[in-house]
């Protein structure tokens, strides 16, 4: 599909916009990446070695951070690929444009600050 079928075109975000918004979700994809591989190196996998050291809540809360961080990955990845594909910054329920400011704060957002409640109500 391309761009202008969409109307989303990056949402009409200056080239300097699009490159610092890019800077920063490749820097929270090495960041998000780097944090899995150290949950890797304490995987509950190796629980049986490291039980005696840690408390099941621990455990759990060391589950539940990597799959945080392993669902904001996917969203960085997710919004990568809509900045490859030119479909960037719009919101995904109404089609509007992304306010920038919301961008900077949440590079891979999806949706725009009153969709995303509404989404949430919805849950």
């Amino acid at each position: 599909m391309n761009s202008h079928a969409t109307g989303i075109d990056n949402a009409g975000l200056t080239p300097e916009d699009l490159a610092a918004l890019r800077q920063g979700l490749l820097e929270q994809r090495a960041f998000r990446q780097e944090q899995l591989r150290e949950f890797d190196r304490a995987s509950p996998a190796r629980a049986d070695r490291v039980a005696h050291r840690r408390a099941a809540s621990q455990l759990e809360v060391h589950v539940k951070l990597a799959a945080s961080a392993r669902m904001v990955l996917a969203d960085v990845e997710a919004a990568l690929e809509r900045l490859e594909t030119c479909q960037y910054g719009g919101c995904e329920l109404c089609r509007w444009p992304i306010p920038l400011q919301r961008l900077r704060i949440v590079p891979q957002a999806r949706y725009c600050a009153r969709c995303q409640q509404v989404k949430e109500v919805g849950r």
